[in-house]
């Protein structure tokens, strides 16, 4: 894979979210899921919102769902968004139920509206850390993020 210029902040995976970043590395979306009663969650819930059970797998969700909300930041916070303003940051609603905060990549800020159906694509942001985006679903497979920008043709 070729050396790739990201200049944003990459996340850290630790104990709790390993499972999530290494599925990301595979081109899979990995979310928990109650072994007592199969209700999907975050890591961050330490117990099934259903049966309050503690017991959970780690499986794999389908990478459909839907934008939930969105926001577009005009405004720089940090220093390494300065060359990316403006950028949008998106609750995606997941066919299994947990929203999760990400990016809306392959459309521009301006045509994003709530409810539009949306699929997980895959960005090898370095070469330790894929991160999950996500793409309108009437898109045909294409390139990710980090493939068109090395000009990569391989669909991701």
């Amino acid at each position: 894979m070729a050396e790739r210029d990201y200049k944003l902040p990459i996340p850290v995976a630790d104990e709790e979210s390993r499972p999530f970043f290494e599925g990301a590395k595979q081109r899979k979306l990995m979310i928990l899921r109650c072994t007592r009663c199969g209700t999907w969650r975050l890591p961050t819930r330490e117990r099934c919102a259903d049966c309050w059970s503690t017991e959970f797998e780690w499986a794999q969700a389908s990478g459909r769902g839907k934008l939930y909300t969105f926001g577009i930041m005009h405004q720089q916070y940090h220093p390494s968004f300065a060359e990316a303003i403006p950028y949008n940051f998106a609750f995606v609603e997941l066919e299994e139920g947990p929203r999760l905060v990400t990016n809306i990549v392959d459309c521009p800020n301006e045509e994003l509206r709530t409810d539009m159906p949306v699929e997980a694509v895959f960005d090898d942001v370095s070469e330790e850390t894929t991160l999950i985006r996500f793409r309108p679903r009437s898109l045909t497979p294409g390139p990710s993020p980090s493939q068109r920008e090395r000009g990569d043709r391989r669909s991701g």
